[in-house]
């Protein structure tokens, strides 16, 4: 596989409220009670969906959107790899698409809906069958990557339920892993279309 540099991999979408997701346990809950009564000097209130719950942060114009995942919002789950939109480590999911949290601004995050891994879960803790797959295949190691291509493949499926190897290699040629080879990856992502196939839909 190929590495290439993908900046921000797609365009921002139309500006959407929350989709139906359960407000998530941790940080991302406690985001939604947290509304500053007024913006610091030179900030900006970004009111978002974040793994189901509202959020509200103050930004500067210079944050990026890992940056107030990261910080107010503690979601640690987001890593930072390169910061210059190489590596896919800190890949999220921005109305269901993948972007690099390390390039996208913070303040194009206002109204929109944001999943990071911690919100892949079910509400008892259980992983996602993505997440499921990664587990059984071996295609996680040292664990740093696997957030941002976690959240890569999970896009890939929900457009592609039975992908096809070059797509499953396309949809992650923004995401390096310097452990695994990548094939232990690909099969993980086809376990987990061939998974939910037999379940009828996502888990």
């Amino acid at each position: 596989m190929t590495p290439r540099k993908t900046g921000r991999r797609s365009a921002p979408g139309p500006r959407v409220s929350a989709r139906g997701r359960r407000p998530e346990s941790g940080a991302a809950a406690r985001a939604s009670g947290s509304r500053p009564a007024a913006s610091a000097p030179g900030t900006t209130p970004v009111r978002f969906v974040v793994n189901g719950a509202e959020a509200e942060v103050a930004a500067r114009p210079s944050d990026r959107l890992l940056d107030i995942l990261r910080g107010p919002l503690g979601l640690t789950g987001t890593k930072e790899g390169c910061g210059a939109g190489e590596c896919g480590a800190c890949t999220v999911l921005v109305d269901g698409r993948p972007v690099n949290a390390c390039l996208f601004p913070a303040l194009e995050a206002d109204g929109r809906a944001v999943t990071t891994i911690e919100g892949l879960g079910g509400p008892a803790g259980e992983l996602s069958d993505v997440q499921r797959a990664f587990v059984e295949c071996g295609a996680i190691q040292c664990g740093f990557c696997s957030p941002g291509m976690i959240l890569a493949a999970t896009a890939l499926l929900a457009e592609h339920p039975d992908p096809t190897d070059g797509q499953i290699r396309d949809a992650l040629v923004g995401n390096l892993c310097r452990c695994t080879g990548y094939v232990q990856i690909v099969e993980a992502v086809r376990a987990a279309a061939a998974r939910r196939r037999t379940a009828g839909g996502a888990r």
